[in-house]
């Protein structure tokens, strides 16, 4: 693990150990170790600090290692502390409840988008939460609404090779171009199994009081639930709305409004 000369060594390893929990379930101290690149002696004894700290636990029966209960707390504390989620996550959780659909709100970070918050409605249930989790821009609904503030040569920089994950993902920077104009004419865009099999979106941008795109929101589920098809116009109407208010919330005043031309003086004979 090659160190930045500007950080501290212990911090980085001790960041080092909780990544390696990332990718799933608990884990034992070699796992640990050979995921953090780390000697195992020196594992176990940045994992028992971090134990003590409540950072990480074991499980009784196992002794193996999982991510304790300190981290959340911080996440708790780090989600209550983001405009966008305090704005955006009661409304999301009510149209979830009102639409039995998932809905969604995710920032971009870096070069995917990273989950704010997710509620599950009765016809699109999860056995996992998404907050925290990442996903590619341009396989969803969410991450094209983020894409909209780039120009397409900031988005060739940022995604050099757009991967595929269904036959039906965007891969050349054209078809996504296409796909971008479109969602900026009609206000959202739509994503139909380009990340998952079985899977659709449709999403709307959410923007500051500068008119930036900061955010996200899209309604998701099963394909035939969602039913795009038949409900695309009454689904975009509907998260357009949202992500509006939510927009309103932050501090974005609307787009600017062309004033009607005056009225010429009647002219009398």
């Amino acid at each position: 693990m090659a160190s930045d000369p500007g950080t501290n060594q212990s911090v980085e390893r001790a960041a080092t150990i909780l990544a390696a929990f990332l990718h799933g379930g608990p884990l034992r101290v070699s796992d640990v170790a050979r995921q953090a690149g780390l000697g195992q002696s020196t594992t176990s004894r940045l994992l028992a600090t971090l134990e003590s700290l409540d950072y990480v636990e074991r499980e009784p029966t196992s002794t193996l290692y999982r991510l304790g209960p300190a981290l959340i707390t911080l996440a708790g504390i780090a989600v209550n502390q983001n405009p966008v989620h305090r704005e955006a996550r009661q409304p999301a959780q009510n149209l979830a409840a009102t639409l039995g659909m998932g809905v969604n709100i995710a920032e971009r970070h870096h070069d995917s988008l990273f989950y704010l918050c997710n509620f599950e409605g009765r016809h699109a249930p999860r056995s996992s939460a998404l907050m925290g989790q990442h996903n590619p821009l341009h396989a969803t609904g969410l991450g094209k609404c983020l894409l909209l503030g780039l120009d397409p040569a900031r988005r060739r920089t940022l995604l050099p090779d757009l991967r595929p994950y269904t036959r039906h993902t965007l891969t050349t920077h054209d078809e996504l171009d296409d796909a971008l104009d479109t969602a900026a004419r009609h206000g959202y865009a739509t994503e139909t199994e380009e990340l998952a099999l079985g899977r659709a979106c449709i999403a709307a941008p959410i923007r500051n009081r500068s008119g930036t795109v900061v955010a996200a929101i899209s309604i998701s589920g099963p394909l035939t639930t969602l039913d795009l098809a038949g409900r695309e116009p009454d689904l975009a109407g509907t998260v357009i709305e949202v992500a509006d208010s939510i927009s309103v919330g932050l501090g974005y005043p609307g787009p600017p409004h062309t004033s009607p031309p005056p009225r010429q003086r009647e002219l009398h004979p």
